[in-house]
């Protein structure tokens, strides 16, 4: 055990004893120590004294480690010092007059030195422009790691004088390129990164450190503040169709909607001037601050998949974040959960924060309860770097301590540049409203590249040299103006998507599969390794399905579910499902991994198929929406050959994750040119347990839907749900499928399929009624599982005249052949909409108008009175109230 392990005196007792018998039965470092040990009880009280003092100055040492960082100068507009009263001497019982005496400190890089140059090294480690939380990280390798790097170099950089011309050149860069928007496009939005042009030498150094480690992607997530610049001197997005964009051109129009300047992605291969070559891509993202965040990680973590071994370190997240943001956001902290998640693992994502200690116009006082805006990432126990924006040496070394550090052990890691915003939240805001004492300072201020030049002048680099650059970048600048905008290849659309097309068709692929195959699959999927104990109900479910599939009949949902997950993963198609508790099923119906009663061990039949098939990945995740399904959604952005599924607990839960449906599942295609084939499972039906697991609100997903942007489908059957899951995997394009799936249904004897219905059919946007269409008289029409309700209520009832007819896909909703089919029923007297929703709820809203069209008149509607709640709480309204819509639907009463 080393030193700086936590030991009991029972330990520390049997080892001294041990070490008074041999002492080479103890480590060298705990012989020293016992043998000063004894030297300090036998030696008067003057030498004890001095032990004492040996052991104040290790605490001091400790104390400085831990605590340093709340002396550092790391606030470019408050330079002057705080002293900390626990870093004083006083506090550990030492006086100036120590400082000369020599000590013999334990874990430090020397072995002896006097008390003022142990200060010396520990103040310009921890208390310079750098301060380091690294103490609350438990492992003491990591610690130790950090110390020796850090106390080695006294945390300071030392660049040649070629990287220092460099960095300059990149401050040059960030800063005559906002000066140059604030001339040419006054008063346009731009968020100007003006105050913070520090972090573009720190990502050019971040590129070109990651490449030589190893990084051959990286990702990144930012909001809007500084994303021009990021573009135009990180990406090397050409400077004309950034300036295109300003000028609104029409070169630039864009198929769909699309969005302001600073939402937009970018994606490009570079070779850097080390002659390595890397993958950029940064995500669109709306202005919902930190929303982009999972996308990120999800988009890494298919890339890791796909790499295979070694694929985390391949394939670097870079997540920026603002300090109000990074403090306020929960889903900051959902994603920090994330990451050491199996499943979900980002390999260690880099987050920087660009702290400009202002939101909006909202004080860090009034933004948080904590003193660091990055006090929430110390839940990782991750190292926390806390950087002078004003020296940009500073910034980079702590950058690439930072990004080794992510590399070695594969975990996130935190720099904080603390610098300001020049201008207010945009360029027309005025912050001395808000903020005047703050915006004082800043108008004070020079910009950061001429600081920095002053300092290499006085370092011995020659003006000329610093001002020649600044002409070249500005004839540049003049230069790209004047030209129009340059053809732009999107590297990030055309690698994995090739072969998938943009636009939306008709066409109806074949989803079949033979019998024979699917028989194949069922008897594997029911088969155990013999060592393997399976609880007893378990196994009998398995032979149960099997059963049902060579009997060619009774085939239940979740047996439909797990012979198309099968078929595609033996036709090369990985499947992916995520959500809680989905590995068994929040209704205890899939059962997907195994545990062995005995052992604890996990077996999944879908891994299992066949030798060379595809991956199937099953998570139960953690206890979040948000984070998840962000991460499932850019997950799909990178997997378009896949089938990736999020489902949720209850499909009301979803809520909790509405940006992420919003800004991202619902209108990337439209905003960003951006497909995704994301399948969302969302647990529906009416069942009396009560207005939050009822609804998984249907209209909002068809409040949604415009420009066949995704499909929306109520399947009412087990082969109706196969069919559409293997359908989702060969269409031609890729469009978001938002499922509503069964709960008690999955139970329901009558809510069964036969093998012929999944080896002959294909999905059915409309099932035709059940009876002969010449004698239907009354016509009900509906989706999903109130269908067996009224079919139910009609055999009940002896009802030969009442066909219902199953509208399935709600969404697109092919009004052609819907009013095809219901010309069939021309014989109908009546014709109604039934649904258990509210009436200002489901899918009647926004079918009402298509259904008139179809129709050529108005249809009843039997349904639930509207109201502000999807449901009640009282399991016996719930009973009545579907006794009145079945009632209404079969006898036309209100």
């Amino acid at each position: 055990m080393s030193l700086s392990s936590n030991v009991s005196p029972e330990w520390l007792e049997e080892h001294y004893q041990l070490w008074k018998s041999d002492p080479d039965k103890v480590s060298p470092d705990w012989q020293a120590f016992f043998q000063g040990f004894d030297l300090a009880q036998q030696a008067p009280a003057t030498d004890r004294d001095l032990a004492a003092k040996n052991s104040a100055v290790d605490s001091l040492i400790y104390r400085y480690r831990d605590l340093g960082h709340l002396q550092a100068a790391t606030d470019p507009l408050t330079p002057e010092r705080t002293d900390h009263p626990e870093l004083s001497l006083a506090a550990f019982g030492l006086t100036e007059a120590d400082l000369t005496r020599t000590f013999y400190p334990l874990r430090f890089p020397h072995q002896s030195a006097t008390l003022q140059e142990i200060i010396e090294l520990l103040e310009e480690t921890y208390c310079g422009v750098i301060g380091v939380e690294f103490m609350h990280i438990q492992d003491p390798h990591k610690r130790d790691w950090l110390k020796q790097r850090m106390e080695e170099k006294r945390n300071r950089a030392d660049f040649s004088r070629d990287e220092q011309l460099h960095i300059l050149k990149k401050l040059q860069e960030a800063t005559l390129f906002e000066a140059f928007l604030h001339r040419k496009f006054l008063g346009q939005k731009r968020f100007s990164l003006e105050g913070g042009e520090v972090i573009i030498p720190l990502l050019d150094s971040l590129l070109i450190q990651a490449a030589q480690r190893g990084v051959s992607d990286l990702l990144m997530g930012m909001a809007h503040r500084g994303r021009l610049n990021v573009l135009a001197n990180i990406f090397n997005k050409p400077l004309e169709n950034i300036f295109a964009e300003f000028k609104d051109n029409l070169e630039l129009a864009f198929v769909g909607d699309g969005d302001v300047k600073y939402h937009k992605g970018y994606s490009c291969d570079l070779t850097l001037a080390t002659g390595a070559a890397i993958h950029l891509s940064l995500a669109a993202n709306p202005s919902h601050l930190e929303a982009v965040d999972p996308v990120v990680i999800g988009k890494c973590r298919a890339r890791h998949v796909s790499y295979g071994p070694g694929g985390k370190k391949r394939v670097l997240p870079v997540l920026i974040h603002g300090d109000a943001a990074f403090a306020g956001q929960g889903l900051v902290t959902e994603v920090l959960n994330l990451s050491q998640i199996d499943g979900y693992q980002s390999g260690g994502t880099f987050h920087l924060v660009l702290n400009n200690q202002i939101g909006f116009t909202t004080s860090p006082v009034h933004a948080r309860s904590t003193l660091y805006a990055t006090d929430v990432a110390k839940m990782l126990m991750v190292p926390i770097f806390h950087v002078n924006g004003e020296d940009p040496e500073a910034v980079v070394y702590a950058t690439n301590l930072a990004l080794e550090y992510r590399q070695e052990f594969g975990e996130d890691v935190v720099v904080e540049v603390i610098c300001y915003r020049r201008h207010g939240h945009n360029e027309g805001d005025e912050p001395f409203f808000t903020q005047p004492l703050m915006y004082g300072k800043i108008r004070k201020r020079p910009p950061l590249h001429e600081i920095y030049a002053e300092r290499l002048v006085a370092a011995g680099i020659a003006r000329e040299t610093i001002d020649e650059s600044v002409g070249q970048i500005t004839r540049r600048l003049d230069e790209a103006l004047e030209q129009g905008p340059k053809a732009q290849t999107d590297v990030g659309f055309q690698a994995k998507w090739t072969g998938v097309q943009r636009d939306y068709s008709r066409e109806e692929p074949e989803t079949k599969v033979p019998a024979e195959s699917l028989k194949k699959l069922a008897a594997r999927l029911a088969h155990l390794p013999e060592t393997f104990n399976a609880h007893q109900k378990i196994a009998r479910m398995l032979k149960r399905r099997e059963e049902c599939v060579m009997q060619g009949e009774g085939i239940d949902w979740a047996n439909a579910e797990s012979l198309a997950f099968a078929s595609l993963l033996t036709e090369n198609t990985p499947v992916r499902l995520s959500g809680q508790d989905s590995r068994r099923g929040t209704f205890n119906q899939r059962h997907s991994t195994l545990v062995d009663q005995k052992t604890g061990q996990l077996y999944v039949p879908l891994a299992f198929l066949e030798k060379g098939q595809a991956a199937i990945q099953i998570y139960n995740s953690m206890l979040s929406e948000a984070a998840v399904l962000g991460l499932e959604y850019g997950y799909s952005l990178e997997s378009p050959n896949a089938l990736t599924i999020w489902e949720a607990q209850f499909g009301d839960f979803a809520n909790g994750a509405q940006v992420i449906i919003d800004q991202f599942i619902g209108t990337s295609g439209t905003k960003w040119d951006r497909s995704s084939g994301l399948v969302m499972f969302l647990p529906h039906g009416y069942e009396g347990q009560g207005p939050e697991h009822s609804s998984a609100r249907i209209e909002r997903y068809m409040n949604l839907c415009a420009g066949n942007n995704m499909h929306v489908v109520y399947p009412s059957t087990p082969a109706q749900f196969f069919h559409l899951l293997r359908r989702q995997c060969k269409l031609p394009y890729r469009r978001p499928l938002i499922v509503f799936t069964p709960k008690s249904l999955l139970r329901l004897p009558a809510c069964s399929s036969t093998l012929q219905e999944l080896s002959d059919g294909a999905f059915q946007a409309f099932i035709p009624c059940a009876i002969p269409d010449d004698e239907v008289k009354t016509l009900l029409l509906c989706s999903g599982k109130i269908f067996y309700e009224i079919q139910a209520a009609i055999e009940e009832a002896g009802r030969n005249d009442v066909g219902v007819m199953r509208v399935e896909q709600l969404y697109p909703l092919h009004e052609e052949k819907l009013q095809e089919m219901l010309s069939r029923y021309s014989k109908a007297s009546r014709v109604a909409w039934v649904q258990e929703e509210p009436k200002n709820m489901g899918p009647w809203p926004h079918l009402h108008t298509s259904l008139i069209r179809a129709l050529g008149r108005e249809p009843d509607y039997c349904g639930r009175r509207p109201a502000s709640a999807p449901a009640v709480g009282s399991h016996r309204r719930h009973r009545e109230e579907q006794q009145q819509i079945i009632d209404s639907a079969l006898n036309n009463k209100d």
